[in-house]
């Protein structure tokens, strides 16, 4: 593919759509933002995705779709009434949503799934893109079934499929676990993950932006399933350490055996995120790097920097 026409952005006003607006923008590339509500100049299309929206409007003119909007991850929300409203969005209105781009002569279809299709633990070898999925919970299962129908579709047609499946995403304005661990370590409260050894892979926002514009147009790009990552993983207590040196303070980190940690979590209810600490989630990004040329635009401590400032400046910014 040559350099994309335009190109429509679903989810615009979310945290990993803004950043990917604000890549094209900066690109100089042409594109429309979809989104529930308007977010400034980013979104000129709003629509609540459905299986009945109408999308004339926003697909007139783009060979090229990112499609991020979704019925987004919350803890413990499964059981058959979790399921079903996960499909609603991330399957049944998705897979109308590219029929309809199929019809408007869309010429790549960009869907971002996740890393929870490959399972919620990689072990000891990295998950990558050829592992047999194994999705657990209402809402890696729906982005899976996504997955499958989209390939079903398009293996039918002319429309080129190309799927993502990035791990946690963070940045400024990040929330779920990252801001609460941000503000763990900001209120200098000792953590007793000094005994967690599993590396988890994560990519800055801006990474991910970055390599979602790249495979708006790269010819190599089209009908795989790629892994991102900012390329270093962290066990725990390096991430938050490097909160830690970002805010200028002391890393107050003590050892409790892995065992104590899940008795009292399950407890509390927190049995889930703590999984989330202590389980190893690697993914192997060489494909990525050798086959497109990708390479992270930004550290994880320069993001992760820029993440606690903006943290910090929301903070202590008057309401």
């Amino acid at each position: 593919m040559n350099r994309p026409k335009k190109i429509l952005v679903t989810g615009a006003a979310g945290f990993v759509g803004r950043a990917v607006c604000q890549e094209l923008r900066k690109r100089n590339l042409a594109f429309i933002g979809s989104a529930r509500r308007p977010d400034g100049e980013a979104v000129s299309h709003i629509a609540e995705i459905s299986t009945v929206t109408n999308w004339s409007s926003a697909l007139n003119g783009c060979d090229t779709v990112i499609h991020l909007a979704a019925r987004v991850h919350v803890m413990n929300e499964n059981g058959i009434a979790g399921i079903c409203a996960y499909r609603k969005t991330n399957l049944d209105a998705t897979l109308h949503f590219a029929k309809e781009a199929l019809k408007h002569g869309v010429a790549r279809f960009i869907f971002v799934s996740t890393i929870k299709v490959n399972g919620e633990s990689s072990g000891i070898i990295p998950f990558s893109p050829d592992d047999v999925p194994k999705p657990h919970g209402s809402y890696s299962i729906s982005k899976f079934e996504a997955e499958q129908a989209l390939i079903s579709l398009c293996q039918s047609s002319s429309m080129e499929l190309v799927i993502v499946r990035p791990p946690l995403v963070y940045g400024p304005g990040v929330r779920a676990n990252f801001l609460r661990l941000m503000k763990l370590v900001c209120l200098g409260m000792p953590l007793p993950f000094g005994s967690i050894t599993a590396e988890r892979s994560m990519i800055a926002v801006e990474n991910l932006a970055d390599f979602l514009v790249l495979i708006c147009s790269h010819p190599k790009a089209a009908n795989r399933i790629w892994l991102v990552s900012d390329g270093c993983d962290l066990k725990i207590g390096d991430l938050i350490k490097l909160i830690s040196s970002a805010m200028c303070r002391p890393a107050l980190l003590f050892p409790l055996p892995v065992p104590v940690l899940r008795f009292f979590a399950t407890l509390a209810g927190k049995g889930e995120q703590l999984d989330r600490f202590v389980n190893p989630l690697r993914v192997d990004i060489s494909g990525a790097v050798n086959e497109l040329g990708w390479t992270p635009v930004i550290s994880t401590k320069e993001a992760i920097n820029n993440t606690v400032r903006q943290f910090l400046n929301t903070k202590t910014t008057p309401k």
